[in-house]
């Protein structure tokens, strides 16, 4: 999950164990972290530090380098393209969602504004990308 608000982090996380879904979230504050995660730079450079993600949750809205940065570098990478990103952003802006559909995300969803709507999107969102999708097993 890549989101610089440390309390949507923390909500996300709580909404994944009220679904009883222990799922290794990691989390980074920006875009530029996020991409060192995936390129294994800096602190994530360690051998098993940084796994590849089965699944990205970005924001839109982050300091340094933003989400729309971070998945037109992430997109443009053919070891990383293959991610499923899911846009999950305050945002309802119709050009920040034409944007991301353009470079490639897989969906776009806006922040819940209550615990128990985000609760019952992240069930749905888990149960979507982890039991019935089919990923394309590159690494």
């Amino acid at each position: 999950m890549a989101d610089d608000d440390a309390d949507d982090c923390l909500l996300v996380r709580e909404a994944l164990v009220e679904n009883g879904r222990d799922y290794d979230l990691r989390v980074v504050r920006d875009g530029e972290e996020l991409l060192d995660y995936l390129h294994r730079r800096g602190t994530y450079a360690p051998a098993g530090a940084a796994p590849l993600p089965d699944l990205i949750l970005l924001d839109l809205k982050m300091p340094k380098k933003d989400g729309r940065e971070a998945l037109q570098e992430l997109k443009g990478d053919a070891r990383l393209k293959h991610i499923p990103v899911v846009v999950l952003t305050t945002s309802t802006d119709q050009g920040d969602i034409e944007y991301a559909y353009r470079m490639g995300v897989n969906s776009y969803l806006t922040k819940p504004v209550t615990f128990r709507a985000l609760v019952d999107l992240m069930d749905t969102l888990a149960k979507y990308w982890f039991e019935m999708v089919e990923p394309p097993g590159l690494d």
